[in-house]
């Protein structure tokens, strides 16, 4: 059935007024692709998935549609969506009162750094009583007054914690809010197959349901296929408009340096940041020094390689969760203020900074995945002038990684936490779970997080409960072959780093194939091609195809990128990338897999779905 023209005409000026709010409330006469498209979409009732970097204005989404929807006074609905979302941009109601208050977005970050910039960033924007935040470092009173100016419409935007959502005086109180948005920053977290995983993050979709099941805008820098659609499904997410956006980032050049000893390792990983960073003066420096990231695996080795590179003159820092809160805020915002030169990190660093003169991001060690990878190395070049990423890696180094990323499921200390929940007569402490059953605390959480991944309990304000009716045995055999299905999972995305590190092809090719986009030509800046093109008189691109394989193939590729196969043994998949023979598939239960293009064809291994 074709579109109304009046409905055609209600959607074209909804358009049109996002347009101008964006340039008149948020200064962005200019939107990036994908951004006008999600903030209708979220202004007419239906969820968005942004997965763009950090610095491309996912953010800008939520805002606009939810300034919008407040100051037109636009409310939903007090019934539940359907499954397709609402239908229409006409989302006002009423009641027997009359006009009721525009309900706020709902904003979930993950920290509180994060939250405050978003604060000061709309303050800045808006006014400061545009955007209030409930959370642990505010005082009683500071909460109530965020609680009254959401209450009496005058604040468009609640931020809070994902923590915040498991009480349940809170989720009562933000309920009868009429809630017109439900964001979720950092979507990455909610999702097991992320490399930054939140156990947290995985009440949300529960919250979201209490809320009244408000549109969604779930924000990530980075999500890979699997990521993207566990986000989806743990949010409840209804055909959601997925919007992926300014992943290749062509500015930032490529490479990895192999090596075969340890010691020489760390020694070059020390040349290599001394050099960008003592040079200068480097482009958006204040000092005349190059800034960057250098990040190692354990926090021993940020301490050594701060304590190395310090002795080089450089202002230099070593970052990690073991040090007080107090030192990790002053070191990030030292960072931001150009004081230090190189902040030495493991991953605790990062998240969601925004700092535009980072020239340079080394990895002194392999990182578990892609996925992290990408993030990390996004965090150079976000003004848009070059910058390097470096990977140094030692093939052993991947043990290291196998080590971290793999979890052991224990069937008997599942079994016990299940029997402790069927004997209690109502919800269950965590600190009482490790008293009753002598578990470490930490070591209860990574059980309890298998557990509600198998559907089998829950976690509120009061503790955990059971939540399903099956027998004992069946939950603890449900979690474990989650258990194992997500270290299988595991050991392919780690491969597909050892894929990336040893390919002689285009790396920024490989590297955004495993994301499912599909570079046209070699880059030209990754030292895969600097070695093609020094190689080759016809340059990088000459005798390759749109996916890094031979040109001769291309017009005869039984499956072609992005299609969907079936294997005999593993199952439905997708085809993610060519390289020369080599085909690989993303497996719905296996994770990533290659093949033999020669063997596929010879043997049927694969199938068109």
């Amino acid at each position: 059935m074709s579109e109304s023209p009046a409905v055609a005409s209600d959607a074209a000026s909804s358009v049109d007024a996002l347009s101008a709010l964006a340039a008149s409330a948020f200064s962005l006469p200019q939107l990036r692709d994908g951004q006008l498209a999600g903030m209708a979409a979220l202004a007419g009732g239906r969820d968005v998935l942004a997965v763009m970097p950090t610095g491309y204005g996912k953010s800008a989404i939520y805002q606009v549609a939810a300034v919008h929807l407040h100051r037109s006074g636009t409310e939903r609905s007090g019934t539940e969506r359907s499954d397709t979302g609402l239908s229409g941009t006409n989302l006002s109601r009423t009641n027997a009162a009359g006009p009721r208050k525009p309900g706020p977005a709902v904003v979930v970050s993950p920290l509180i750094a994060l939250l405050e910039d978003q604060l000061d960033g709309l303050a800045e924007e808006l006014g400061p009583a545009a955007a209030v935040a409930i959370n642990s470092s505010h005082s009683d009173a500071e909460v109530e007054d965020a609680w009254q100016a959401v209450e009496d419409g005058s604040a468009t935007f609640l931020f809070l914690a994902p923590e915040q959502l498991a009480k349940q005086d809170t989720v009562e109180r933000i309920a009868a809010l009429d809630v017109a948005l439900f964001v979720v920053d950092e979507a990455h977290c909610v999702s097991s197959w992320g490399h930054d995983f939140r156990p947290d993050y995985l009440s949300l979709g529960t919250a979201r349901e209490r809320l009244g099941n408000p549109p969604v805008a779930a924000l990530t820098a980075t999500a890979s296929l699997p990521v993207r659609e566990e986000i989806a499904e743990r949010l409840g997410m209804k055909d959601p408009l997925v919007l992926v956006h300014g992943f290749d980032r062509p500015q930032i050049s490529l490479a990895v340096v192999r090596h075969q000893e340890d010691k020489a390792k760390r020694r070059t990983v020390v040349e290599h940041v001394t050099e960008p960073a003592s040079a200068g003066p480097a482009a958006g420096s204040t000092t005349g020094k190059s800034h960057g990231l250098l990040y190692a695996a354990t926090r021993k080795d940020t301490e050594m390689y701060a304590a190395k590179l310090a002795k080089t003159g450089l202002r230099t820092e070593a970052y990690h969760a073991g040090r007080a809160g107090a030192d990790r805020e002053r070191i990030h915002e030292q960072f931001m203020d150009d004081d230090l030169d190189v902040v030495v990190a493991t991953t605790a660093f990062g998240m969601g900074i925004d700092k535009p003169n980072v020239r340079f991001v080394v990895h002194a060690d392999v990182p578990e995945s892609l996925d992290a990878y990408y993030q990390e190395i996004g965090r150079s070049g976000r003004d848009g002038q070059p910058a390097a990423a470096v990977l140094h890696y030692r093939a052993e180094d991947l043990g290291l990684r196998k080590f971290f990323g793999t979890h052991t499921t224990d069937e008997e200390s599942l079994l016990a936490l299940l029997k402790i929940l069927h004997a209690a007569d109502g919800p269950v402490p965590k600190t009482s779970l490790a008293e009753l059953t002598g578990f470490p605390a930490r070591r209860v959480t990574g059980l309890l997080n298998q557990l509600q991944e198998a559907g089998a309990v829950k976690t509120g304000k009061r503790g955990v409960r059971l939540t399903s009716k099956a027998k004992l045995p069946t939950l603890v055999s449900r979690a474990v072959e989650l258990a194992e299905a997500r270290q299988r999972v595991d050991q392919s995305r780690i491969n597909m780093m050892r894929g990336y590190a040893e390919t002689d092809g285009c790396r920024r090719q490989f590297l955004l194939g495993y994301f499912g986009e599909n570079l046209q030509q070699p880059c030209g800046n990754c030292d895969s091609c600097a070695d093609s093109a020094s190689l080759d008189s016809g340059g990088p691109t000459a005798g390759k195809n749109d996916d890094g394989g031979p040109a001769t193939a291309a017009a005869a590729e039984p499956f072609p990128l992005q299609s969907a196969v079936v294997h005999n043994e593993w199952g439905p998949g997708l085809v993610m990338r060519h390289e020369d023979d080599v085909i690989t598939v993303l497996f719905e239960q296996e994770g990533y897999k290659t093949l033999s293009r020669t063997a596929v064809l010879e043997h049927g291994l694969l199938k068109l779905a």
